[in-house]
């Protein structure tokens, strides 16, 4: 048997826009606000939390 839980959502802690977050959301699951386009990282499940993603870096080798 399995049971689908509805979506819910969360607060973006950028602009503070609802997102949508899907049932089965994992952690560190990046997903975007579509309010302000930021990239937001799910930074914990029970309750759900997301913080800011952090920027990918280039370091060329260096």
């Amino acid at each position: 048997m399995t049971s689908t839980s509805p979506a819910r959502t969360v607060a973006c802690p950028e602009c503070g826009a609802d997102v949508e977050i899907a049932a089965d959301v994992i952690a560190n699951e990046i997903l975007p606000c579509a309010d302000c386009g930021v990239e937001l990282e799910v930074t914990g499940l029970d309750p759900v939390a997301l913080a800011l993603a952090p920027e990918v870096e280039e370091d060329w080798g260096e």
